[in-house]
């Protein structure tokens, strides 16, 4: 400290300088209270007319937002302009936003005029909430003030729309901004880039890639990595794969997320030896596997059925110094649960308990489910009552494989209390939870409930009116289970008051509901409800399936429709 206090008096310093001085100063201290004392002391030496500005700058280099904006509320004077910008830079990077804005407001109470600078903040505050409207006002405001934006602000506002998914719009800032005669950076091609991979446009994307080439623009990692992680998603592996023969090229050497992209397109198509190449590639070229790379692998050889492999990979990530997670031991979990090896999957999570990782809510989900689909309903409500006394709170997921096993059970008792705790819990029952449910009701005879369900939970007033707001989602698999159950229980008019619901809804029926249907109607000798069925079977082209044309062609013979039965071959 006596260094800087004879270096202030030796040299004399300007603001801007004498801020820099202290802010260094500070970040060598080991705590904010020996910060703020000592700056104190130095504050006093240097300007006294000016200190809260320095005071305000330095409170945001250190983090401490709310005593820069009690400063700044408390100040006597008018603060200087770029002390402003500097607190609301402050308060948007602490994610104070609601703050930010008051700042904002108060500074053109005060008759500041708001710069580039200025709206930038602004701008990124936008960015950070998502909040696109408030982030296009900022940018009229701007305009209207007769500031004209800089590449960064435009690039800023794109961005915002790209978060969104509103490429319409960052398309047409990306155009004003040409219009305007700025030209856009690296940095606008990559935002547009990333905003398009988001929604799948390819063309555009390449399009803008070649537009960047055009204009003289380098492409960086970011560039690639994105070109890289859109291609894997869309399996195309080879054009993927060429990104990396670009990259020398250009300078550019891919990092472990290029890799990781690359590596996951080839685990999804089941390339594993592909995929276990490229690590080997990526260490060999001096790119280091993290956990994601790792847990991409264990992944792609869990789903593989290659679990010994799996768990040897998971065994090596401690020689390479990469540490095993939780989602690391799930993923093999998960992969023994579902080949019904649970002793394994249990060793497993010992195992995981073992190394001081606690298991969470996914954990166990995939046991219970694991148990629940072998039958074993004790081990699964055993693992139930043990999560909830660890803290952790059953999920949507746990609950419905309980409840499907209790319905599977003919618990019905059980499977409803289970339904009223989730309730209480504060969960929506997913269109899965409601099906378990409904095919329970049915398999216990239960038919008016079975009905009275579905209607409760999708929000319908009756078969027939159209699903609006509804308290959880229909699919082809409630309506499926529901037209089955009316079936079977011979109430077929009500079968086909649902089967028109579902085609309202814009719901495609499947073979399994048009099988089901048709059965129903040639039993009851409804040959124009066939017919009709028929057509509609036709339009849809599912005559294709053998099952559909084994049903019509027998239940045609059956009635005496011969013609009907030897048109269909």
């Amino acid at each position: 400290m006596w260094k800087l206090h004879r270096k202030s008096i030796l040299i004399p310093l300007t603001p801007n300088h004498s801020s820099n001085i202290t802010t260094n100063a500070l970040r060598r201290r080991k705590t904010h209270h020996d910060s703020l004392h000592n700056f104190n002391h130095v504050s006093i030496k240097l300007d006294p007319s000016k200190n809260p500005h320095l005071r305000i700058h330095a409170f945001c280099e250190m983090g401490l937002v709310g005593k820069a904006l009690l400063l700044y509320k408390n100040m006597s004077t008018l603060p200087l302009l770029r002390t402003c910008n500097t607190l609301l830079h402050g308060l948007v990077k602490a994610r104070w936003f609601g703050s930010a804005w008051d700042v904002y407001q108060d500074m053109v109470c005060r008759g500041f005029l708001p710069t580039v600078i200025t709206y930038g903040i602004l701008m990124q505050c936008c960015c950070v909430q998502g909040d696109f409207v408030n982030a296009r006002k900022v940018f009229d405001e701007m305009i209207e003030r007769r500031i004209e934006p800089t590449v960064v602000v435009y690039t800023v506002l794109i961005r915002v729309f790209c978060n969104e998914g509103r490429m319409a719009e960052a398309e047409g800032v990306f155009r004003m901004m040409r219009k305007s005669g700025v030209n856009p950076n690296l940095y606008t091609y990559n935002t547009l880039i990333d905003g398009y991979c988001k929604v799948a446009d390819v063309e555009r994307v390449f399009a803008l890639y070649r537009d960047m080439l055009w204009k003289g623009l380098q492409p960086n990692i970011v560039t690639f990595a994105t070109l890289v992680d859109v291609l894997c998603k869309l399996g195309c592996l080879k054009a993927a794969r060429n990104c990396f023969a670009y990259m020398p090229k250009f300078g550019v050497v891919p990092n472990t997320y290029a890799y990781n992209s690359l590596i996951d397109g080839y685990c999804k198509v089941g390339n594993l030896d592909e995929a276990m190449n490229l690590r080997v590639e990526m260490e060999r070229c001096g790119t280091f596997p993290d956990v994601f790379t790792f847990n991409i692998l264990i992944k792609g050889l869990s789903d593989s059925g290659r679990l010994e492999e799996a768990e040897d990979l998971m065994q090596k990530m401690d020689t390479a110094g990469v540490l095993s997670n939780c989602v690391t031991y799930n993923i093999i979990i998960d992969g023994y649960s579902k080949k019904g090896h649970m002793k394994k999957a249990m060793e497993v999570c010992s195992q995981m308990t073992g190394t001081k990782i606690e298991p969470n809510v996914i954990t166990f989900s995939t046991l219970i489910d694991g148990f629940c689909k072998l039958g074993d309903v004790k081990a699964a409500m055993g693992l139930h009552t043990e999560m909830v006394i660890k803290g952790l709170v059953p999920d949507v997921v746990t609950y419905t494989s309980l409840i499907d096993r209790h319905c599977k059970e003919g618990n019905m008792k059980e499977a409803f209390r289970l339904h009223k705790e989730m309730l209480s819990a504060g969960l929506k029952p997913n269109v899965f939870t409601v099906s378990c449910l409904i095919d329970g009701l049915f398999k216990d005879g239960r038919t008016y409930d079975a009905i009275k369900l579905f209607l409760e939970k999708t929000g319908s007033g009756c078969p027939g009116d159209k699903i609006g707001s509804s308290f959880c989602s229909v699919n082809n698999v409630i309506y499926t289970i529901l037209i089955q159950g009316l079936c079977k229980d011979g109430q077929i008019f009500k079968a086909s008051k649902f089967f028109t619901d579902m085609r309202c809804n814009g719901i495609k029926p499947d073979m399994l509901v048009y099988v089901t249907m048709l059965q129903s109607h040639f039993l009851s000798k409804h040959m124009l409800d066939v017919m009709m069925l028929h057509a509609d079977i036709l339009k849809m082209g599912v005559m294709r399936n053998t099952s559909v044309c084994r049903v019509l062609s027998r239940g045609y013979r059956e009635n005496g429709y011969f013609r009907s039965a030897n048109f269909l071959f």
